[in-house]
């Protein structure tokens, strides 16, 4: 017999030492139909905390959907201490749509916390607050970059959040970003309420990425196991991630057809030409160059562009030859050991 409570959501009341799909309705298009989103819920039989773990909050970014059905799939979560939370795809509608937005045009991460009254996006964002958001105790939103976009796995946590960074650090993706949240975003509505939360990117919308999907599953089982959820200790990395505490863009100087000459994870310093840009009509071209030392996180892989398009997304770092050493021992790292440690620790397939 179990003696601990029954967890409650929406609805349902999942007991001690079971798992359930919980389907939570969120709203009602013009045709009168239902908007629905579905949670996992697997309640251990001993106290814990209550993770929760999102993605397509944007419909586009598919990345965390496989990410979330390989973490369902291990055997380990059957044993956990406390309440894990999955919720595979937020933005229901977006994800059927292949689209980043709700049918009105409207982000969804812009529109938290949400009003119980406001637009259709307004709406969902209240009612996901208010509840399964405030039923956690810690979350991790799982994210990719744009459309012709990608990003290298990065993290996200507040400077000012120890306990968020102490995800960040286990989950012990390549890059972590010392950021503070948006306004208008889960991230944001989590701080406010004192859950710690952290952002994973990685890959590109509408795109599997293998490293990445590999790493979000290793760095998810790692926090777990660090919160106490799952039992063993929580092993220090081989390579610890690059911390950064600032990033910004470099732009198209020009309109024309790009040409690319740095990948994700590489590091670059003040000058180094990233680009070129150059016109279909004549012999003008322009080069792109870096514009401060650092590691590209990110990259517009569309040649096509716009004069003040964002070409690629730079992260500073205190020190480009540590930052490309433990880049490429990540990488190797997640290449030739995960497959292994994924059959055989892991049990996904």
């Amino acid at each position: 017999m179990n003696s601990r409570t029954a967890f409650t959501l929406g609805p349902d009341k999942i007991a001690a030492g079971s798992r359930a799909v919980v389907d939570i309705p969120f709203g009602k298009l013009y045709t009168h139909t239902e908007l629905n989103i579905g949670a996992h819920v697997i309640h251990g039989r001993q106290d814990g905390p209550v993770l929760l773990i999102t993605a397509a909050l944007h419909g586009d970014e598919i990345n965390g959907v496989e990410i979330c059905r390989r973490l369902l799939k291990l055997p380990r979560l059957n044993r956990i201490k406390g309440t894990l939370i999955v919720v595979p795809i937020v933005n229901t509608y977006g994800f059927v749509q292949q689209s980043r937005y709700l049918p009105d045009r409207r982000d969804l991460n812009r529109s938290f916390p949400g009003s119980e009254k406001g637009s259709l996006g307004s709406r969902m964002a209240y009612q996901f607050t208010d509840k399964i958001l405030k039923c956690c105790t810690h979350a991790i939103d799982l994210h990719t970059g744009a459309i012709h976009r990608a990003n290298l796995p990065q993290v996200r946590a507040s400077a000012k959040d120890k306990t968020a960074l102490r995800m960040a650090e286990v989950f012990n993706a390549p890059v972590i970003i010392k950021a503070a949240s948006r306004d208008g975003t889960m991230r944001g509505t989590a701080n406010n309420l004192g859950i710690p939360l952290l952002l994973y990117e990685a890959g590109e919308a509408l795109r599997f990425d293998e490293q990445s999907i590999k790493i979000g599953v290793r760095g998810i089982v790692n926090v777990m196991q660090d919160l106490g959820m799952l039992s063993g200790k929580t092993k220090a990395p081989k390579n610890r991630s690059v911390f950064s505490k600032k990033s910004s863009w470099v732009r198209a100087e020009h309109d024309g057809i790009a040409r690319y000459y740095v990948t994700l994870g590489q590091t670059v310093k003040t000058g180094d030409i990233m680009a070129h840009i150059y016109s279909p009509y004549s012999d003008f071209e322009v080069a792109i160059p870096a514009t401060f030392d650092g590691v590209v996180i990110g990259r517009n892989n569309l040649p096509l562009v716009n004069e003040g398009e964002a070409l690629f997304h730079v992260a500073e770092v205190s020190s480009l030859d540590e930052a490309e050493k433990t880049l490429d021992a990540i990488s190797d790292e997640v290449d030739n050991a995960m497959p292994a440690a994924l059959r055989d620790e892991y049990g996904v397939v």
